[in-house]
């Protein structure tokens, strides 16, 4: 702004004066124009931004005195906001532009009076009316969002979820408080999950999710992923809900934002947690085709999805009907050796945990063999000899040393290293 403005006179006059900002104006943090002047209880007057930065780091002294701070609940400046906003009209023909008005941000008791307010609420329009409330008054700022999640908004809203997921026409207010949820954080707590890990909330998740809008389906599944992401709650009552698995892959054929295919792997990786359902589940994703889904997305995605579908496909090859159809694939071995040290750390050790599966499982001897001779070929004995060079945790080391075991086996059925790698050698004779 003002920079623009010094620009304009140098070509006009090529000699005005510089405009020079009182210094009682100036952020003592960031010498800048103060937008939302805020008083703290020791006298001392920064901007907003710059002061809630300073005490969310962790400190708890005033920056320009160095004094213990009683309260760290900065208080409107409204006198020298106002000052602020005089001069920038006074100086606006030499470009400086008026600063708006900041919003009032909430408090922790304006807070209270509204999460009463929806626990309280019997009828729907009611509800519907104050979690609506709650949402545009997180969406106005961060420091609202947090002050809300602070205060436990997170945990009255789910309560008041799984309230109104007993009656059947509730879809409207059901899918107010799920967006108002996932507005305040993404990543629900386990108080907040545990209130929606019963029947009835997550009957009503998965109708969101296989009949729901796109953003109410987005944020149904962000939400099961928070709810299936804490072990203590039970997989049966998730499993047993008609359609969510179909759902879930819907999610990720046809994907809605990355936040949400995400969301969708990391779902489906906690169903295929070790349990007696979980071989009915992996056998299922096989059949609605998710094995060559998950090669496909670990092809050209971004790390994260990379190492995500490495993990649901390394949870799936934990049974042999999936090694059986992933072995038909030729994509998969290829595939998986090449992103050994090639994606992350995490997507090395899913690679070797799916190939010693491959190369180890309980089928015939000749499928076994054809799969470590193709290992081979495609490198993984190098490779996996370079990840003990460099180093990793003792799970991983073990499961390369038994792959390498495994492998070295076969090495008398192939040339595996390729002569081409010596040819700028100096040969001795």
């Amino acid at each position: 702004m003002l920079k623009s403005w010094r620009r304009r006179c140098r070509r006009k006059t090529g000699g005005m004066p510089e405009l020079t900002i009182p210094s009682h104006f100036l952020c003592p943090i960031s010498l800048h124009l103060m937008k939302d002047p805020v008083t703290l209880s020791t006298g001392t007057t920064y901007d907003r931004h710059s002061i809630e930065t300073w005490i969310e780091a962790g400190n708890r002294t005033c920056p320009v005195t160095s004094q213990v701070l009683r309260d760290l609940e900065p208080i409107p400046n409204h006198a020298i906001r106002k000052n602020i906003q005089e001069w920038c009209v006074e100086n606006g023909s030499r470009g400086i532009e008026r600063i708006p008005t900041p919003r009032i941000p909430i408090t922790s008791t304006e807070v209270s009076e509204m999460l009463v307010r929806v626990s309280e609420a019997s009828d729907e329009s009611r509800c519907r009316e104050f979690v609506a409330k709650i949402k545009q008054s997180a969406k106005e700022s961060d420091r609202n969002k947090r002050c809300f999640v602070a205060n436990g908004s997170t945990k009255v809203l789910s309560a008041a979820f799984a309230a109104f997921s007993n009656a059947d026409e509730t879809v409207t207010v059901l899918a107010e408080i799920l967006s108002a949820m996932i507005t305040l954080t993404p990543v629900l707590d386990e108080e907040t999950s545990s209130n929606l890990s019963s029947e009835h909330p997550l009957q009503k998740l998965v109708w969101f999710l296989r009949f729901g809008s796109l953003s109410a389906r987005r944020n149904a599944v962000l939400a099961l992923r928070s709810i299936l992401s804490f072990d203590q709650f039970k997989f049966e009552i998730v499993v047993k809900i008609e359609g969510m698995v179909e759902a879930l892959i819907r999610l990720i054929n046809e994907p809605i934002c990355p936040t949400t295919t995400k969301a969708s792997l990391l779902s489906i990786y906690y169903l295929l947690k070790p349990t007696e359902n979980s071989k009915g589940i992996a056998i299922t994703l096989t059949e609605m085709g998710l094995v060559e889904k998950l090669l496909e997305m670990a092809v050209d995605s971004d790390r994260s999805v990379c190492e995500k579908a490495l993990g649901v496909l390394d949870r799936m090859c934990s049974h042999g009907e999936v090694r059986e159809r992933a072995r038909g694939n030729a994509l998969m071995i290829p595939l998986l050796v090449k992103k050994v040290l090639r994606v992350s750390g995490m997507a090395t050790e899913f690679s070797v945990s799916i190939l010693l599966k491959i190369v180890r499982g309980d089928e015939g001897e000749e499928e076994r063999a054809a799969a470590a001779v193709e290992a081979l070929q495609a490198g993984a004995f190098q490779k996996l000899l370079l990840v003990l060079q460099i180093g990793s945790d003792e799970v991983s080391k073990e499961k390369v040393t038994e792959l390498l075991k495994v492998m070295n086996g076969y090495r008398n059925r192939i040339e595996c290293v390729d002569s081409l790698d010596f040819k700028h050698l100096r040969r001795p004779f």
